[in-house]
C-alpha cells in the first residue's frame, strides 16, 4: 500500500467478497465416430440440431452409437463434447472443377480508322449453350470514337462503350493497363459449350470495313462485307495433355459430405456450383442438403484475387468446409503459391496452353494472345469421401483411443483438458475392452468425470456371463473392473430410431448418462441417478434380457458392480442400481457419493486459486475457510453431506510445511447414503399388549 503523506480524501478498494465457484455438472464428453465434422477435437454441441449439422446423422452403418448418444442425452443437457475419431482410412469428399477459357476476339491496334459508325452484333451462349440475349446485343461506336493512330486507345474507347466490369455483364472489354491499343472482346462463360459470336457493319460505304474487321478477327483474312461475322468456341482445360482444374476438398473425411439422394428422393451431402455473374465475376457456393451453405465471390482478372484466398489460405486459418488447390494432368495437388492463373499479364503456358481457335466466315486461326480464364459454370458433386471406420473392432477402439503425445491430444485424451469442465464421459456402442480400460485410466488420473461402461450387445446373454464379464473371465474382457471412477450399466434397451425408422438396440450407458443430467436438473449430482423418481427411462420399450429379483442380487451384491437396467411390470424400465465398479466397501463405492466428490474438488479448485501466492499465515488460513465453509454448508442445506468440519490452522499447516511453501485445509465430511433398501419391521402382537400412546 503506497504511503498516503499529502492531506486530503482517499478511497482505497479492496475486493474481499470471494465466494465459492458454480461449476456445471451436467457436461458429457462423448467419444465415438460420424459421417462427417472435425476429427480427434472436443467440439462443444448444445442442441440436437447442432450435432446433425455438424457431424451428421445416426445411422447403423457407423460403428458405435456416439451420434444416437449424443441426442438422448442432449435431450437432458445442453452441453456435451463430441469427439470424433476416424481411422487411417479416413478420406475427404473431393470433386474436380474443370477450368477453361472463354470465347475471346482480340483487338489490334493497327488500321483503326473509320470514316462512319461502326456497329458490332455480338451474342453470347453459356457453356450449356444456352444463349444469353434474347434478342442480338448492338454496340455503336461513333465515327471518330476508335482512334486512328497506332498510339490511340482503341481498347479504351471500346471498354467505354461495352463495359465488362460490373456484376450482371454478359460480354466485355478487357486490356492491359500497360497497352490501351490492344484488348479483347470476351464472353463470361468458359468452356468448350460457351461461345462468341461476333460481325460487324457500317452505316455507309466500308472504306476502312477491312481493317475494322481485321481488329475483331484473329489472324485470318476477314472479309469486307457488312456480314462478316466471327464465332469463338471456348475451351475446357480439364484434360488432355494440357489438363487443369480446381480441385475442391472437404476439410474433414466422411460419407455425410458425399452428394446422393435418401429414400424419400431428398438431396443430402455436398456440391459445390459456380456461378458466373458476368465480367470477372465467378461466385463460389458450396451447397449442404441441396440448399446453399457458403457463398464467395471472386474477381479472377483485375484484381489477381485468386479463390482460394476468398475461401481460406489452406489447411490453417480456413473461413469454408472446403479447401481448393489445383490439379494438372498426372500432377498431385498444388497449393496455391505460383502466380494467378487469371491475369493477362501472365502467360497460360503456366497452364500448358497456347490458345484457342476461331471460327467463322472471316477466316480461321489461333489467338497469339492470352484468353480470360475461369472456372467453368456448374454444379459439382463431391464424391468418394469414407468415415474412417473399420470392420475391426480392434482397429476401431485403436483410432478412439487415440494418442495423448500429439498436440493436440487425440481420441480420448482429447477430453483431457481442465477448460472442458466434462463430468460424465462414456464410448457408447464401442464396448472393446482396452478402449474401456483407457477412458476408465484416464478417469483416475484427471479425477474430472465418472467413466460409464457396458458389456457389448450380443455376447452377453445371461447374467452369469454379465458378472463374468466385469470380472475379466469372458472372450470379450480378460480384466476385471475395479474403479469407482467408471460404473456398469447392463442390460440392453430397445429404442425406435427415428433415423433408421427401425427398432434398435442401445448401448445402456447412453440413459444412464442421460438420467445423470436429468438428475442434475432436478435434484443435485449428489442424488443417486436410479429409482422410479430419476432413473425411470421414457424412451426404451424393451431389455435384452428380463431381471428378476434374484438376478438382481446378484449383480449388485457379493462384490459384484453391475447395475441392473430393469423392466418393473406397469412401472416401465428403470435403472435400478449406482454402484461404481469399486470393489472394496467404502462410501465411493456408490456412483452418488464419487459424483459429489468430482463436483467438490472441481468447485474447490475453482474457487481457491486466487489464494496461490498469499501469504501463509493464520489470515490467509481464515480467509480459505471463509470461502470453503459456505459451500459445505450449502450442500449440507441441499442433502449433500450430513456432517462436516473444515481445519485450516497451525495444526495442519506446520512449520515443515509452511517452509516448503505449502498450504495444508483439511475438509473431514460425511456424505448421505441412499436407503437402497427399506425394511419394514412388522411385530404381531396379542390383544392384551400395550402399545402405547
Amino acid at each position: 500500500m503506497a504511503n498516503i503523506v499529502s492531506p486530503g480524501v482517499y478511497v482505497i478498494e479492496k475486493d474481499i467478497s470471494e465466494y465459492a465457484a458454480t461449476v456445471d455438472s451436467s457436461i458429457v464428453g462423448i467419444v465415438g465416430f460420424a459421417s462427417k465434422g472435425p476429427v480427434d477435437e472436443a467440439t462443444l454441441i448444445t442442441s440436437p440440431q447442432q450435432l446433425i449439422n455438424t457431424f451428421g446423422k445416426p445411422s447403423e452403418s457407423i460403428p458405435g452409437q456416439a451420434l444416437e448418444g449424443a441426442i438422448e442425452i442432449l435431450e437432458a443437457t445442453n452441453k456435451v463434447y463430441f469427439v470424433r475419431g476416424v481411422t487411417q482410412t479416413a478420406a475427404e469428399a473431393s470433386a474436380l472443377v474443370p477450368i477453361g477459357a472463354c470465347p475471346a476476339v482480340q483487338f489490334v491496334a493497327s488500321g483503326l480508322g473509320v470514316s462512319a459508325n461502326l456497329y458490332l452484333k455480338v451474342n453470347v451462349t453459356d457453356n450449356t449453350g444456352v444463349n444469353q440475349y434474347l434478342v442480338t446485343k448492338q454496340f455503336a461506336i461513333p465515327s471518330g470514337q476508335v482512334e486512328t493512330t497506332a498510339s490511340g486507345g482503341q481498347a479504351l474507347a471500346l471498354k467505354t462503350i461495352i463495359g465488362g466490369s460490373l456484376d450482371g455483364d454478359k460480354v466485355g472489354v478487357f486490356y492491359s493497363d500497360s497497352d490501351v491499343t490492344t484488348g479483347y472482346l470476351v464472353g463470361s462463360w468458359a468452356g468448350s459449350g460457351a461461345s462468341l459470336s461476333v460481325s460487324a457493319y457500317s452505316d455507309a460505304a466500308f472504306t476502312n470495313g477491312v481493317s475494322a474487321l481485321k481488329a475483331i478477327n484473329f489472324s485470318g483474312t476477314a472479309s469486307a462485307t457488312a456480314t462478316s461475322a466471327l464465332t469463338v468456341i471456348g475451351t475446357t482445360f480439364a484434360s488432355g495433355a494440357n489438363g487443369v482444374a480446381y480441385y475442391v476438398e472437404t476439410l474433414y473425411p466422411g460419407t455425410g459430405y458425399n452428394l446422393s439422394t435418401d429414400s424419400d428422393g431428398n438431396t443430402i451431402g455436398n456440391s459445390f456450383e459456380i456461378n458466373s455473374l458476368g465480367g470477372e465475376k465467378v461466385v463460389f457456393q458450396l451447397n449442404e442438403d441441396g440448399a446453399a451453405l457458403e457463398t464467395f465471390k471472386g474477381d479472377l482478372v483485375n484484381q489477381y484475387t485468386f479463390v482460394e484466398e476468398i475461401i481460406n489460405t489452406g489447411a490453417e486459418n480456413t473461413t469454408s468446409e472446403v479447401i481448393l488447390g489445383y490439379l494438372t494432368s498426372g500432377a498431385a495437388l498444388t497449393d496455391f503459391t505460383a502466380t494467378p492463373i487469371g491475369a493477362f499479364t501472365d502467360p497460360l503456358s503456366d497452364l500448358g496452353v497456347t490458345g484457342i481457335t476461331g471460327t467463322g466466315q472471316g477466316g480461321t486461326g489461333t489467338a497469339t494472345a492470352r484468353m480470360f480464364v475461369k472456372p467453368i459454370e456448374g454444379t459439382y458433386s463431391l464424391r468418394s469421401g469414407t468415415n474412417g471406420t473399420s470392420t475391426d473392432d480392434d482397429t476401431n477402439a485403436l483410432a478412439l483411443i487415440g494418442d495423448p503425445t500429439q498436440t493436440p491430444k487425440t481420441g480420448i485424451y482429447a477430453l483431457d483438458d481442465d477448460t472442458l469442465n466434462i463430468s460424465i464421459a462414456l464410448t457408447p456402442g464401442m464396448n472393446n475392452q482396452s478402449l474401456q480400460n483407457a477412458l476408465v485410466t484416464l478417469a483416475e488420473q484427471t479425477q474430472n468425470f465418472i467413466a460409464l461402461v457396458a458389456p457389448p450387445y450380443g455376447s452377453v446373454d445371461s447374467v452369469q456371463e454379465a458378472i463374468d464379464w466385469t470380472n475379466g473371465r469372458s472372450e470379450t474382457r480378460t480384466a476385471s473392473l475395479n474403479s469407482s471412477y467408471a460404473a456398469v450399466f447392463w442390460p440392453w434397451v430397445k429404442v425406435y430410431s427415428v433415423f433408421d425408422g427401425i427398432d434398435r438396440w442401445y448401448d445402456p450407458t447412453i440413459f444412464a448418462a442421460r438420467q445423470m443430467c436429468y438428475t442434475d436438473s432436478i435434484a443435485d449430482p449428489w442424488f443417486a441417478p436410479a429409482g422410479f423418481q430419476r432413473g425411470r427411462l421414457t424412451k426404451p420399450i424393451d431389455v435384452d434380457v428380463v431381471l428378476n429379483q434374484g438376478d438382481r442380487d446378484s449383480l449388485y451384491s457379493g462384490g459384484n458392480v453391475i447395475n441392473p437396467v430393469v423392466e418393473f411390470p406397469q412401472r416401465g424400465i428403470t435403472i435400478f442400481g449406482q454402484r461404481t465398479a469399486q470393489r472394496n466397501p467404502s462410501a465411493l463405492d456408490r456412483i452418488n457419493v464419487r459424483r459429489l466428490m468430482i463436483y467438490l474438488r472441481k468447485v474447490l479448485l475453482a474457487s481457491t486459486q486466487s489464494f496461490v501466492f498469499e501469504p501463509n499465515d493464520p489470515i490467509t488460513w481464515e480467509n480459505i475457510v471463509g470461502v470453503v465453509d459456505p459451500l459445505l454448508d450449502d450442500i449440507r442445506r441441499r442433502r449433500g453431506i450430513t456432517e462436516y468440519k473444515v481445519v485450516c490452522d497451525e495444526t495442519t499447516n506446520t512449520p515443515a510445511r509452511v517452509d516448503r511453501n505449502e498450504l495444508w485445509c483439511k475438509i473431514l465430511l460425511k456424505p448421505t447414503k441412499t436407503a437402497e433398501i427399506i425394511v419394514f419391521e412388522i411385530n404381531v402382537t396379542n390383544q392384551s399388549a400395550k402399545l402405547g400412546s
